[in-house]
């Protein structure tokens, strides 16, 4: 009977919590470095009965994983078996995070449902902190890009290191490489607006010498050199494929980039190869026109010598009769 009502209590406080006015206590988030085994806490800093702790990331606040104190844990695709609940206290929500790649970094948000003192929540904002900073100009200019909100430019506007053409089918590699004045220490090549955007693979250089890969491309793969200079090979080249892609290379020396445009005519344009086929063409008809050109006018020059050293051999009686032969 207790446990009916225990039920029932809990039921009748989910059924009207939408409806009552909770004060939100939240504290001012923290900064994680992505690493393996990285801890986001989420301590909530008073006692009282934990009904249920919800992570969510930014930017559509996807779902990290839920605790709820009777029916446990549920944590979603990409997190499962990556993410864990410490659990060090009764109000503890903190989680820790492995098998951590570049799709980590982001903000993350904690949420602690609590009774009877209402929601505690905390953000964290998990960043790569090898990487150097931004400068503040440039964060200054992007905001006052998406304050304005002009839309993205045509790629015809876009400057550009490199200019590639793929016919539909074909096999390509996107390779982006750059005078490295200073020490290479990671290499993030990432497709950008306009068109589809996201990062296509990392990569990095880590303790020993050794090289670290990331590979998110579903449309070809990734491939690092010691140099670290990255290579995308794509087989069966669509429509899709074509836009801006660019490396970003983060040195002891600064930010360094390169930008590729990779074009892709459609089917039945006037591609690439059809183009040079008819430079071929165009070419060696013009040659062999001027050919026969030059045998036309050397014959008819040899003709005409002969028929002069013909008339030259004449006696003077038989040029007079050559000559009205000539004539006639």
């Amino acid at each position: 009977m207790d446990a009916v009502q225990k039920h029932h209590w809990y039921f009748v406080v989910l059924l009207f919590l939408p409806s009552l006015k909770v004060a939100v206590v939240q504290t001012e988030g923290s900064t994680v470095r992505l690493e393996e085994g990285m801890v986001l806490p989420c301590l909530c800093p008073w006692n009282g009965n934990l009904s249920m702790v919800s992570w969510t990331k930014d930017p559509d606040k996807s779902s990290v994983a839920v605790y709820h104190p009777e029916h446990g844990e549920h944590i979603p695709n990409p997190y499962t078996e990556r993410v864990e609940f410490l659990k060090t206290t009764h109000m503890d929500g903190s989680i820790s995070m492995r098998n951590v790649t570049h799709q980590d970094i982001g903000t993350y948000h904690c949420s602690v449902q609590t009774f009877p003192r209402g929601p505690w929540t905390q953000s964290i904002q998990v960043e790569d902190l090898d990487e150097p900073p931004e400068d503040s100009n440039e964060e200054e200019e992007e905001e006052e890009e998406e304050e304005e909100g002009s839309e993205p430019p045509p790629l015809d506007g876009i400057r550009t290191d490199a200019e590639l053409v793929a016919e539909p089918d074909s096999n390509l590699t996107i390779s982006c490489s750059h005078e490295h004045h200073g020490t290479v220490y990671q290499v993030v090549l990432e497709r950008v607006p306009p068109g589809p955007s996201g990062i296509i693979g990392v990569c990095k250089r880590v303790d020993g010498g050794g090289l670290m890969k990331e590979d998110y491309s579903d449309r070809g793969r990734v491939s690092c050199e010691d140099s670290l200079d990255v290579n995308l090979h794509l087989t069966g080249v669509q429509a899709e494929d074509g836009g801006l892609y660019r490396c970003t290379f983060s040195t002891d020396a600064g930010v360094r980039t390169t930008t590729v445009l990779l074009n892709v005519p459609p089917p039945g344009g006037f591609s690439l190869s059809m183009y040079m086929m008819c430079v071929y063409v165009g070419a060696g008809t013009a040659f062999l026109i001027l050919l026969l050109v030059i045998v036309v006018l050397a014959v008819n020059r040899r003709k005409k010598h002969r028929r002069e050293e013909y008339r030259v051999k004449l006696h003077p009686s038989q040029r007079q009769k050559w000559r009205q032969w000539q004539r006639q």
